[in-house]
């Protein structure tokens, strides 16, 4: 048995008669050390003389392998405890792994529609708005609601609570209201003008005392207008009538949707975080991975030379 691997087992004793490690736990610890080993040996170190950057290599090692952040951190952890061991034992002078940082949790991209997928949405809601007959007050707010938040990319919680008065309004642009009480500018699509000016003149048919609550969307709740859980559930059904994924469809997803369109078309990503109401534009820059990922796709799906991956020459 070499040195590393008498250093290991010397720990793995420990864990188990001081700290009570139940067989697996010990196991893991096992395999994962012993992972470390192996590739400090082939850097022609060992892990008693493994400096600082032997160990940031390893977790470099680790993501050219295609490990979640998640697998690392347990490894550096694993590590972590074996060289604290080895230096409260005085085997070691100091600890390689004190100084290395957490492996960061790769951010989840935002789930999205393609803009076909929007268009069937789009259109059945438009379609089952013009239907005559009970309930059409509901189907034009659904289309306008629809035409609103795909037009602008506002948040469901800024859509539902839009004041009643921009029906009075005049023009292409909203002034919308959000996070902090501050105000944004964002265009309307000529079809959510449409939609809205529909939507308006139903609503004051139907009930002109309604619209004295002063939203856009008025409703029996207790803030006065539309909840978005009621919005959020009428969405899902009006996916299921166009075949899509109910799971895969949300409000916050057709915000996604705007966004990763525009992008997909040239949109300048500052004036991406305008118009979706960002703080900080690292918020916004989570697009261009999804963008980055369509890209890819696309290319392994469409190029004639795809197919013969890493074996084409």
């Amino acid at each position: 048995m070499d040195l590393s691997a008498a250093r290991i087992e010397a720990f793995l004793e420990m864990m188990s008669a001081e700290r009570g490690a139940a067989a697996n736990t010990l196991s893991s610890y096992q395999r994962d050390l012993d992972d470390l080993a192996a590739f400090l040996k082939e850097r022609g170190v060992s892990v008693m003389t493994a400096a600082a950057g032997d160990i940031s290599a390893y977790l470099a090692h680790l993501t050219a392998k295609g490990y979640e952040s998640s697998s690392q951190a347990r490894r550096l952890s694993a590590a972590r405890q074996f060289y604290r061991f080895l230096y409260a034992e005085g085997l070691r002078e100091d600890d390689p792994t004190a100084i290395i940082d957490r492996p960061k949790k790769a951010r989840s991209l935002p789930k999205t529609l393609s803009i076909a997928e929007v268009e069937k949405l789009l259109t059945l809601a438009h379609d089952e708005a013009m239907l005559e007959g009970p309930d059409r007050l509901k189907r034009l707010r659904m289309h306008a609601l629809m035409e609103l938040i795909y037009a602008t990319g506002m948040r469901v919680s800024e859509l539902v609570s839009l004041p009643a008065h921009v029906l009075k309004q005049e023009g292409r642009f909203l002034m919308i209201k959000g996070k902090g009480n501050k105000e944004r500018l964002v265009p309307l699509s000529p079809p959510a003008i449409a939609a809205l000016k529909l939507y308006g003149e139903a609503l004051w048919r139907a009930d002109a005392e309604r619209t004295g609550t002063g939203f856009l969307f008025p409703a029996a709740s207790a803030e006065g207008y539309l909840p978005r859980q009621v919005f959020a559930r009428e969405l899902k059904d009006l996916a299921a009538r166009a075949g899509l994924n109910v799971d895969a469809v949300s409000p916050h997803v057709l915000r996604h949707a705007f966004a990763s369109h525009l992008l997909e078309n040239g949109a300048d990503l500052r004036v991406l975080q305008e118009l979706l109401g960002h703080s900080d534009i690292s918020t916004t820059q989570i697009y261009t991975h999804v963008l980055q990922e369509r890209l890819q796709s696309l290319v392994h799906t469409h190029h004639p030379l795809a197919k013969y991956g890493k074996n084409h020459d």
